[in-house]
């Protein structure tokens, strides 16, 4: 089963329980899922499952902005709908890497470009994040990074 069927999958059961905030956070996940296939012409074949996982991870990239948003802007009540929200989309995610795990592989990177300084956080960025695409958030691995580029 494609990752895009078990949205599906898991819509219908969540109509079935009268779940509303279920339904309507996979609504829109799904109507996502159908525009991006609009935009790169692939309303017939449908995404793969790695681009399915980009409109997740946009959709989880959301919430944790408008979750910033809300509790900044001293609303607490959003703030927690949102929160819901997100954990109904993370188990679509795969397992996210550990802090430790994250700046392993951080410094291996670092490691393989010799004398990388500060101002080379935009190409370790660049690399660190197409090597754990989908598995950690970028703020994370830019805060790894820079930490550990300041020390050099």
């Amino acid at each position: 089963m494609t990752l895009k069927e078990q949205i599906i999958s898991d819509l219908k059961a969540a109509m079935k329980n009268g779940d509303s905030l279920r339904r309507d956070t996979l609504r829109l996940l799904d109507s996502a899922i159908k525009n991006s296939e609009i935009e790169k012409q692939k309303r017939e074949t449908g995404l793969s499952d790695e681009e399915v996982l980009e409109v997740i991870s946009r959709a989880v990239k959301q919430r944790q902005d408008s979750i910033r948003q809300f509790n900044d802007g001293g609303r607490p009540d959003l703030a927690e709908k949102e929160v819901v929200e997100l954990d109904i989309l993370m188990p679509y995610l795969p397992a996210q890497l550990s802090a430790e795990e994250i700046t392993k592989n951080v410094e291996q990177i670092i490691a393989k470009a010799e004398n990388a300084t500060i101002g080379d956080l935009g190409k370790i960025m660049g690399q660190a994040m197409a090597a754990m695409k989908g598995k950690a958030d970028g703020n994370i691995v830019r805060e790894i990074a820079k930490q550990i580029l300041e020390k050099k």
